[in-house]
């Protein structure tokens, strides 16, 4: 099926309207994560590494909306952590509805069972279900058997309610481009509405760092898998075909951090949803105040083997309203899979990587013990 040709219309809208407006920087998606904490433990995860107290911490509904409101994008994608872990999702995803906001729940579907009859179907509404693959390769990649065949019946649960359906696939260096594609073939029979696929990004505190893929093994995965599904045109992708051209390696794009800004327990995350270099207390904040150009693949080392989409789908989108028909031209012939790639962004002039994750979960967990200092001497209530 892919993206509803109404939804495109509507948010062709607000992107056309922020270029009149004359605005440089705007948000597409907002990456809301109301949870860090999770029920799988993932090897290539970069979000569960946290000690309990922020671990347990929860995004209020109130903040939520808040975050929904200050950001103005048009699409809300709620993650984790796990977000069906959070008592108040159901909340959270009225009021992002009722604000008119696409949104999408990104889960790895173990709750979906317990869960899905607190929600409503709405065409505003999704549900992206985690599979990184076929049962054996699910199963490895989240680390625990038996995950896929419950993640496969939630899929067919939820359809059968009514409810809007995609996956969202993360493809680590020991994919085979073959079963990959054989994989999609499949999940393309399971009537869901979509396919979201992007390479995993090198989380610097993920327990596995030997299976993310550089920039040139990106290029030649996509390129193969492509090869085998007539040139990407075979399934229904839930994403912009100029990036899954940019992941075959036919287009050079700098990335746009702010198209998808993350709101979490921390803040709002600078500079994006893959790197916690710092956090502002507002969304006004965050765009004013962050070195934006310090950051991009040929700027900054933590960078330089980054496609992920949710820094470069929002780079997609705007090349696709500026020169339609190159979307056109991508999405009638398929993506190229053979030939010279693009050049790509030099690195010799990026700045070496800093880090200071610990830094900011200390900052996090002394702001969680002053709270909790501070309640206890709150007189008590009459």
């Amino acid at each position: 099926m892919g993206i509803p040709v109404l939804q495109m219309a509507q948010i062709g809208s607000y992107v056309l309207r922020q270029k009149i407006s004359g605005r440089k920087r705007f948000p597409l998606v907002l990456m809301l994560e109301p949870l860090f904490r999770c029920n799988l433990a993932c090897a290539g995860c970069g979000k569960i590494d946290y000690p309990d107290p922020i671990l347990n911490q929860r995004l209020s509904v109130d903040e939520c909306m808040t975050a929904i409101e200050e950001c103005g994008a048009p699409v809300v994608v709620i993650a984790g952590g796990e977000p069906l872990l959070h008592k108040e999702l159901p909340e959270i995803v009225k009021g992002a509805i009722a604000r008119r906001k696409y949104v999408t729940v990104c889960t790895n579907a173990l709750l979906l069972e317990k869960q899905i009859d607190r929600f409503t179907p709405n065409r505003y509404f999704n549900w992206s279900i985690h599979l990184d693959g076929d049962k054996e390769m699910h199963d490895r990649s989240v680390c625990q058997k038996g995950v896929y065949d419950r993640a496969v019946a939630a899929i067919k649960l939820a359809r059968s309610k009514g409810f809007r359906v995609t996956i969202n696939c993360t493809l680590f260096n020991d994919a085979d481009p073959e079963r990959v594609a054989k994989f999609f073939d499949e999940v393309s029979e399971f009537d869901i509405d979509g396919i979201t696929v992007s390479p995993g990004y090198a989380y610097e505190r993920a327990p596995d760092q030997q299976h993310f893929l550089n920039r040139g093994k990106t290029k030649q995965l996509f390129r193969d898998i492509f090869r085998f599904g007539k040139k990407g045109k075979a399934w229904p992708f839930y994403q912009s075909m100029l990036f899954l051209d940019f992941l075959a390696g036919n287009r050079t794009y700098e990335c746009t951090p702010w198209g998808n800004p993350t709101r979490t327990v921390f803040g709002w995350q600078r500079p994006c949803y893959l790197l916690g270099e710092g956090y502002a207390k507002t969304f006004a904040e965050l765009m004013e105040t962050t070195d934006w150009d310090s950051y991009g693949v040929g700027k900054y080392e933590k960078c330089a083997d980054c496609m992920v989409h949710c820094g470069f789908e929002a780079t997609a989108v705007s090349e696709a309203f500026a020169r339609p028909w190159q979307a056109a031209a991508v999405a009638l012939r398929g993506i190229r899979t053979d030939g010279p790639t693009s050049k790509d962004i030099p690195l010799d002039r990026q700045r070496p990587a800093n880090y200071v994750f610990s830094r900011h979960v200390q900052q996090k967990l002394a702001e969680i013990q002053e709270a909790e200092a501070a309640r206890k001497h709150l007189p008590a209530a009459e």
